[in-house]
């Protein structure tokens, strides 16, 4: 990980801006959603990093946490001024920001937080394709249309049946959290026919015999590819600017955490969640093999490309560095 660039700043704003940061608002308020994609967030609330970073900068920062499922309830809950910080995949991020561009609250990425795959799981062994499915089947998202998930199933439909059909299978998505949906699936019966899910869930559904993966998302996207990512709006990073930069340094030393202690990063997911997994199986999955841990963002704009290209998305990007405040331009991202 390189952040050394981003560090000196970190520091060079804690020790020159303390009284600017007297005006500041001192809260900062926290989205987070169902899955292990948000582990830093985990690791930042366990070690109160934020509190940590904001008290070196003179600030006593409150901070509050609130969990949402999909990207519509955190962008609506930021545009409304309900949380200074929102999370999720890279669909959401995009589609704020289009939204908001060029006005006073105009959003944008602060970090990627991870690059890991989710599985499209279904139940029935007739299912081996996305061309299988049928009009009485039922695929089960975070949210229909919106969510990371709906985005890279259109995306692959997309593929299989040509790009003027990329809503052929969205009739048959239906809206429900990763918990649910994962016992529904295990359950069995005519409710949902397949999941397109979220770690630690997708990996529950396979310990099912019965259950079995039709589509990875990294076979879709050509590679690994960012799956969650925190934004928030130039309102909030302008008025505070030095709780801005206690975020980032906190953030910076979650991924480090996440990366150097995977099985103390997965207790605090654990924690969180209140889940029944066990700790081993918490940690084999976010030390996977195709899990990474990072703040740099990786193949977004195969997500902004495809989503102007269907009408998703009203203004067209010309790199990833015009939808990510300019803290982590530094990086090697795409």
């Amino acid at each position: 990980m390189r952040f050394k660039g981003l560090l000196g700043t970190v520091a060079a704003v804690l020790l020159g801006l303390a009284a600017p940061a007297e005006a500041e608002t001192g809260e900062i308020r926290l989205a987070e959603q169902f899955s292990m994609g948000y582990l830093q967030l985990n690791v930042m609330k366990h070690q109160k990093l934020i509190e940590k970073h904001a008290k070196a900068a003179g600030i006593d920062a409150k901070v509050s946490w609130f969990k949402f499922n999909g990207p519509t309830a955190v962008n609506e809950a930021l545009i409304s001024d309900n949380i200074d910080i929102g999370s999720g995949g890279v669909p959401g991020l995009l589609t704020l920001w289009a939204r908001t561009k060029g006005t006073s609250t105009e959003v944008r990425g602060v970090a990627a937080l991870s690059s890991q795959p989710f599985l499209l799981n279904a139940r029935d062994p007739r299912i081996k394709t996305i061309a299988d499915f049928k009009d009485t089947d039922r695929i089960a998202v975070p949210a229909v249309k919106s969510s990371v998930q709906a985005i890279t199933l259109q995306m692959a439909a997309a593929k299989a049946f040509g790009i003027k059909e990329f809503e052929k299978l969205d009739h048959l998505t239906v809206s429900m959290t990763p918990p649910d949906a994962t016992v529904a699936l295990m359950k069995g019966g005519a409710q949902i026919s397949a999941v397109f899910s979220v770690p630690p869930f997708q990996f529950e559904q396979l310990e099912s015999p019965d259950v079995h993966t039709v589509l990875n998302s990294y076979d879709v996207m050509g590679g690994p590819h960012t799956f969650t990512a925190v934004w928030t709006s130039a309102r909030f990073r302008d008025r505070n600017p030095v709780l801005y930069k206690t975020f980032l340094a906190a953030l910076k030393e979650a991924t480090d955490i996440a990366n150097k202690d995977k099985r103390a990063a997965a207790a605090y997911w654990i924690e969180d969640s209140q889940s029944k997994l066990p700790l081993d199986k918490a940690t084999q999955i976010v030390s996977g093999s195709q899990v990474r841990w990072t703040m740099v963002p990786e193949n977004t704009m195969k997500y902004a490309e495809f989503m102007v290209s269907v009408g998703r998305l009203k203004v067209k990007p010309t790199a990833w560095t015009d939808y990510f405040f300019a803290e982590i331009h530094g990086e090697k991202g795409s």
